[in-house]
């Protein structure tokens, strides 16, 4: 599990940017839930960490698409694929996060620089 920062450093209502490959976005919602995402918007490359939190979901800042941070599951055009979830656990008030094995939607020009990044 990757150790991201003590749940105190992340107040309620805001995100953190992770620089994994590719990024995460951490999330600590008004009522106190966490939830880990893909940080890229399915969509095009647009930061979810930027993005507008209410509830449960996250709005991209580029073009409004939402997704639910539970599931990924977007809600809201012009995406159509959903993004990918990480499991979270608190431990002795530190977010961890376990990230998930599947391949990741992300968009086209994305995945292209990611396998560059990856051959050199």
């Amino acid at each position: 599990m990757l150790a991201i920062c003590p749940l105190a450093s992340l107040p309620r209502g805001e995100a953190r940017r992770v620089d994994t490959s590719p990024p995460i976005a951490v999330f600590h919602t008004e009522d106190g839930e966490v939830f880990a995402v893909d940080d890229t918007c399915t969509h095009q490359d647009a930061s979810l960490a930027d993005g507008w939190v209410e509830g449960c979901e996250v709005e991209c800042p580029l073009h409004a698409s939402k997704f639910d941070l539970r599931t990924g599951a977007v809600d809201a055009p012009p995406a159509k694929l959903p993004v990918r979830t990480h499991r979270v656990e608190i431990r002795n008030g530190t977010i961890h996060v376990d990230l998930s094995t599947e391949v990741p939607n992300l968009p086209p020009d994305i995945r292209g620089r990611l396998a560059t990044e990856d051959a050199s």
